[in-house]
């Protein structure tokens, strides 16, 4: 029988079967859907979600959990940098030609990382969206830097623009992508024809950014 890797239960109707691109099976089910009904599912569906399965990993490079060791390799900016350990204190983390890490900073590693993506993403993405903004007359209020892991971006009622801060792994194109889509969302707030339609004016080729981040999205991330 085929693994369920996550079950994650909410208000919807139905139970719904899906293939992450790590090759993960998530379940997604109604609050009072039972255990063994899901697994009757699963089982019933065996066949459909193993071929799913063989797709995905023909399709997406596999993601390999970081482990902080010297040579691994990073994402910044769509470029990928080698990890070296230094015999160094402060700072704990740089990127000089590779990503320099403290010897003494190694157990908490993780935090590192991602504290240095976050303060990238807030000055990466604020200068892209002042950029995007001035150009095409958007006026967004605040900008903040999420931890989102199912969406790139999103666009509140108020004006204020989220990102997710692993994001900022992505190349400029692409980030600029997302940001044209959040701020075209000030003026459309649906993905209705009219929508996609501004977006394709400020950026004919967004398709290829979307399908990069279909490709590679599940590689910008730590863990």
């Amino acid at each position: 029988m085929v693994t369920i890797d996550e079950i994650i239960r909410t208000r919807r109707k139905t139970i719904a079967l899906i293939v992450e691109r790590d090759g993960r099976l998530v379940v997604r089910a109604p609050l009072r859907a039972s255990t063994e009904s899901i697994h009757k599912l699963v089982v019933k569906k065996d066949a459909w979600i193993r071929r799913q399965q063989a797709q995905v990993k023909a399709t997406y490079r596999p993601f390999v959990p970081k482990e902080y060791i010297n040579g691994e390799r990073f994402w910044y900016l769509g470029k990928i940098y080698q990890l070296k350990l230094e015999e160094k204190s402060e700072p704990a983390l740089v990127l000089n030609g590779d990503f320099q890490l403290a010897q003494a900073a190694l157990p908490k590693a993780p935090i590192v990382f991602e504290r240095w993506y976050r303060d990238q993403a807030h000055r990466v993405f604020s200068q892209r969206v002042e950029w995007v903004a001035a150009q095409h007359g958007f006026k967004p209020g605040r900008i903040k830097v999420t931890s989102a892991r199912q969406r790139w971006g999103s666009c509140s009622t108020r004006g204020t623009v989220s990102f997710a801060w692993r994001l900022v792994m992505a190349p400029v194109p692409v980030i600029d992508y997302v940001v044209v889509h959040e701020l075209v969302h000030l003026q459309v707030k649906n993905h209705s024809k009219e929508f996609w339609g501004k977006v394709k004016v400020i950026m004919p080729d967004y398709e290829q950014k979307i399908e990069w981040l279909e490709l590679n999205g599940h590689l910008l991330r730590l863990e």
